[in-house]
């Protein structure tokens, strides 16, 4: 039997997103697109399918509509095989009148729904971090050391310790103690010896801890068995997991490799924007483990007296006399000539606009879909189907940290200009 043989996986869709606003101010954190055609969930799933784990539940609460469309028009398995993914969202019920309350509670309320499945292990995940696993091998720790439930944990540096729930361990790897975010002495108190875990000496003096990726292996009847324990417990991190600690047999499983949390517009614009790099962190181009997407069936891109450099530029674009640099630049993208781009992403549109419809619209004064001549964009995120006009500068001069438009139109966060989705930016308009 493998690893993977009755194993589910159920992907955390996250609340309501507001770190990530307003990306999210129209679709869930999962559905939020990344590097020009891809979306974030299309990571766990597709670590996932690359680890033989191919009965997935997503679960959401918050606009899911747009989650919704991109898993039923992306992941179909074969009808022959017993694969899908599919989406369970927060529902009330006369026992359970509320939405879910938190991760824990999430996963509590949605357990009627695994029965039937004969389901050993469940194996829970997070829908907004950028990492590639073998979830195999992580399933083969639980197995190997008959744990009732295994932890995914990373090896952190001292000063990147204080923003993570941080692991203590015995032996070969047994948990022993859990603290949220600990700082000072407390910290002090956790660290570990990395080694035990496969580090050099080098490398486990540089990263005493161990941080948890808020990602779990569960025996299935121990988890219902914690789940019911404490019917008030709604969070994994905070109390199911210092719970299960006590009294179950609690297993670290190290991850060392590229693993990034994107629930920040900070992370989200530099983890995108890593992705153009010569040498990126997390590596599309990995043919031994495919991060699966949409197949949109869309031509090749045109690029016309264009001076492009270290950017991604993805399938339909219209590119005239265009300069771009660090930037990605999403599906469908229309960008006109005299456009400058710089550390910048373009998420693209959702369609084509006819040339009748480009016409008609500039008759009425508004700009098509994507970028109007002579504009200048640099550190921005411009969100799918976005019109921006002739001889915009979106710059943010006054160098604005946190910023609401009075209609709007374009945000600020920690110096980065968001414009976003379906939003106008007016010929000349100066951000």
């Amino acid at each position: 039997m493998s690893e993977s043989d009755n194993v589910v996986a159920v992907i955390l869709g996250g609340g309501a997103g507001s770190r990530l606003f307003p990306l999210t101010r129209e679709r869930s954190k999962p559905a939020v697109p990344l590097g020009g055609k891809y979306r974030l969930i299309d990571i766990p799933v597709s670590n996932c399918i690359n680890s033989n784990i191919t009965q997935i539940f997503v679960l959401t609460q918050y606009n899911s509509a747009s989650l919704n469309r991109h898993i039923s028009q992306t992941y179909r398995f074969s009808s022959f095989s017993t694969g899908f993914v599919e989406i369970l969202a927060a529902e009330q019920t006369k026992e359970r009148p509320d939405w879910f309350q938190g991760t824990a509670d999430a996963v509590r309320q949605i357990l009627p729904h695994l029965r039937g499945w004969r389901i050993k292990k469940l194996l829970i995940l997070s829908g907004d971090h950028l990492y590639r696993m073998d979830y195999r091998k992580f399933l083969r720790r639980h197995e190997e050391t008959s744990a009732d439930v295994t932890i995914s944990v990373l090896p952190a540096k001292p000063e990147d310790a204080e923003g993570f729930g941080i692991l203590r361990t015995e032996g070969e790897g047994k948990i022993v103690e859990f603290r949220e975010k600990p700082t000072g002495a407390a910290l002090e108190e956790m660290r570990v010896d990395t080694t035990a875990f496969g580090l050099t000496k080098e490398e486990a003096d540089r990263k005493p801890f161990l941080a948890s990726m808020g990602i779990y292996v569960f025996d299935y009847e121990k988890l219902k068995e914690l789940l019911k324990s404490d019917e008030k417990a709604v969070d994994f991190g905070g109390e199911i997991i210092p719970a299960a600690i006590q009294k179950c047999n609690v297993q670290a499983h190290l991850f060392d490799d590229y693993w990034e949390d994107i629930g920040t517009i900070r992370a989200f614009y530099e983890a995108n924007l890593d992705l153009a790099a010569p040498l990126p962190k997390f590596n599309f181009f990995n043919t031994d483990s495919p991060i699966y997407t949409r197949s949109r069936y869309l031509p090749p891109s045109k690029l016309h007296n264009c001076d492009v450099d270290n950017s991604m530029v993805s399938e339909g674009c219209i590119l005239n006399g265009v300069y771009a640099r660090n930037s990605i630049i999403g599906l469908r993208s229309r960008v006109d000539s005299g456009v400058k781009i710089e550390n910048s992403i373009l998420m693209g549109s959702d369609y084509f606009e006819s040339i009748q419809e480009i016409k008609a619209n500039t008759d009425r004064g508004v700009p098509h879909i994507g970028i109007g001549p002579d504009t200048i964009i640099r550190k921005a995120i411009i969100d799918k189907n976005v019109r921006i006009g002739r001889g915009a500068k979106l710059l943010n001069l006054s160098g604005k940290t946190d910023f609401d438009s009075d209609d709007g139109s374009y945000y600020i966060r920690d110096g980065i200009i968001i414009v976003p989705k379906n939003g106008v930016i007016n010929d000349g308009a100066e951000v």
